[in-house]
């Protein structure tokens, strides 16, 4: 990674009242603080929607991974309206269809299930900010 290097962007959904909201939050927390803290940064989902100029700086042309709980693809869409480059589309639902019955928690607690999934999702924007840290 170059000493200029912008860090990846990864804007999870606010998924307020839902289960997978939180994984997705929890998620992203993961990666930018404990396993890419050197090339990952979120941003608050809230400011992104409500057009705030100074995110919409920090956003625009930079990459971007967008983690969403739902198929409404509120992340993803409100990134894309505020010009950031998403690079990657991630949907909690999909790695779910790995962990069939799995009993994930509330919308308030993670259950154990729960969080090893939510490790899962981490690991896997890990790698993909990993190698996108590379290409600068």
């Amino acid at each position: 990674m170059s000493f200029m290097s912008e860090k990846i962007k990864v804007i999870p959904c606010s998924g307020m009242g839902k289960v997978y909201g939180l994984i997705g939050r929890e998620s992203v927390l993961k990666v930018v603080k404990e396993l890419c803290p050197e090339q990952a940064e979120t941003m608050c989902l809230a400011y992104i929607v409500t057009g705030d100029d100074e995110v919409k700086k920090q956003i625009h042309n930079k990459k971007c991974i967008t983690l969403d709980g739902c198929p409404a693809m509120c992340s993803a869409k409100s990134v894309e309206l505020a010009g950031g480059n998403i690079v990657e589309k991630r949907r909690v639902l999909d790695t779910f269809k790995k962990h069939k019955g799995a009993k994930p928690g509330t919308a308030t607690e993670l259950t154990e299930e729960g969080w090893h999934i939510s490790d899962e999702i981490a690991g896997d924007i890990a790698n993909t900010v990993r190698v996108l840290s590379r290409e600068d």
